[in-house]
């Protein structure tokens, strides 16, 4: 079969080539400070949709830098007890999931919700205040600021406070909740799994926002990426800061975050992946040490995996 990365025996051991900044850990132990920090001040609005089953809320509440969070919560009606929950996340430039697709998982029991990241096509809140260009890809923004002012570092504890606000409700049982999404999504799935060791299982597909030096040196920066050629044109056309910018991107590079992950993971691949590339995806899942599972689709690229839908329906079912 054509390749678009290196070979597969390749990938399993690759290990990223974009920096890993000093300070890290101590980085995103400071950021998950500041996100305590805040009270969340969480407000449910029940909402009708229909359902015959599920009980559906709008759930507001507060994150960094005072932003509202908009998410939508379903739960099974007439439920009793503490309910396992799960954290959904979509893909670039999109919104929280429809009520329809939030329906499957309620009718196992769970309790759901899907969060729309800020600045994006939902609800959620875009503070702004950040120096420089604003335009493009999200891992671009605040790029001429401290690391505290990029702006995917409040996106991710976004994520985080959404797991907080969820299990401290009374109808979650805080050690079952699992995290899922592609792209992007699965990108914060893999962001809120390793800033929250609670979460339990973890489905990231073809996961976005990791290993950006091999994006740029595979010249696949356009689509999901083009924030990078678009920032070095227009904001660095000679490369005199290259070294600088990669290492600060390295502060919201998911690979960075994988060995902080404690959940089972389930992750998938298409091996013709060029928004994605594999090679990127590998970096993270081989630094994950917990328990997991790539599932890896050959002929398939940035799309719809034939069948993992039902793969990630029967994994979290696990909760």
């Amino acid at each position: 079969m054509p390749l678009i990365d290196m070979p597969l025996e390749k990938l399993k051991t690759y290990q990223g080539i974009s920096p890993k900044p000093k300070d890290f850990d101590a980085f995103w132990d400071r950021s998950l400070q500041d996100m305590r920090a805040v009270d969340p001040q969480p407000v449910c609005r029940r909402v009708e949709t229909g359902s015959r089953f599920a009980d559906c809320y709008e759930l507001t509440f507060r994150s960094t830098k005072q932003a509202t969070i908009y998410a939508k919560l379903v739960r099974p009606k007439q439920a009793e007890g503490k309910l396992p929950a799960l954290l959904h996340f979509h893909g670039l430039g999109g919104c929280s999931d429809s009520w329809k697709s939030l329906y499957a998982y309620a009718s196992q029991g769970y309790v759901v919700a899907s969060m729309d990241c800020r600045g994006q096509g939902g609800y959620s809140e875009d503070v702004g205040g950040t120096k420089g260009t604003t335009y493009s890809s999200p891992f671009s923004r605040g790029l001429d600021g401290p690391p505290e002012e990029l702006l995917c570092r409040d996106i991710f504890l976004d994520t985080a406070m959404l797991a907080r606000v969820v299990m401290e409700r009374e109808d979650v049982d805080a050690s079952r909740v699992g995290v899922f999404g592609g792209s992007q999504g699965g990108a914060l799935s893999v962001a809120c799994a390793a800033l929250v060791p609670e979460i339990r299982l973890c489905a990231p597909t073809y996961p976005y926002l990791s290993d950006y030096r091999r994006v740029w040196e595979m010249d696949l920066d356009k689509g999901a990426y083009e924030g990078l050629r678009y920032y070095f044109r227009n904001c660095d056309p000679l490369h005199e800061r290259e070294d600088e910018i990669f290492y600060k991107l390295g502060y919201i590079d998911i690979q960075n975050l994988a060995p902080r992950i404690r959940a089972r993971v389930l992750m998938g691949t298409g091996l013709m992946d060029t928004t994605c590339p594999p090679s990127t995806q590998f970096a993270v899942y081989n630094k994950i040490t917990s328990p997991k599972e790539i599932l890896i689709y050959p002929d398939f690229g940035h799309e719809t995996l034939k069948g993992h839908d039902d793969k990630v329906f029967a994994f979290l079912a696990a909760l």
